[in-house]
């Protein structure tokens, strides 16, 4: 191969000739538009960026919110816990306070109906005892014959 030296700078002049070209036309058009791509790239991270900062926050308070509706749910079950507790000791006293009160009444019960009882036996005994004295008066009899008809009105009341 032989060597032109004029081809040699023919060629290089056209290099920087195609190379200004290039730089003025093509070159300077896309840089600008890889530069606006770069800066759209940019903001995209920059936005991704501080929405992901976002979405923790929002994380962090969804977090919070969950264990304060838990604590809550929580202390509601432990009122309600109490407030069943409280009911029950309730309704087991006043069950307690109807069975003493209809205890007492029905003792109070008895008291009165062997009183009356009693008031009635004493009555009937008295009424025996005036019918044995008038019929020892209206007898008189021997000690024999008294303690027979004692035995006798006694079998009587029994009987009764």
């Amino acid at each position: 191969m032989d060597f032109h030296p004029t081809s040699t700078i023919i060629t290089i002049i056209s290099f920087i000739a195609l190379y200004l070209a290039l730089n003025k036309w093509a070159f300077g058009p896309l840089f600008g538009v890889m530069e606006k791509r770069r800066q759209l790239i940019l903001e995209q991270m920059n936005t991704a960026e501080s929405s992901r900062k976002q979405a923790e926050e929002s994380l962090q308070e969804q977090k919070a919110a969950l264990d304060q509706a838990r604590k809550e749910a929580y202390g509601i079950l432990e009122q309600a816990r109490s407030t069943s507790s409280k009911q029950a000791e309730e309704i087991v006293q006043t069950a307690k306070n109807e069975a003493d009160r209809l205890k007492d009444a029905a003792l109070k019960d008895i008291e009165s109906e062997k009183n009356k009882a009693i008031a009635a036996l004493r009555t009937e005994v008295g009424g025996i005892s005036v019918k044995i004295a008038s019929k020892i008066i209206e007898k008189q009899v021997d000690e024999k014959s008294q303690e027979q008809l004692v035995d006798q009105y006694l079998k009587e009341v029994g009987s009764k």
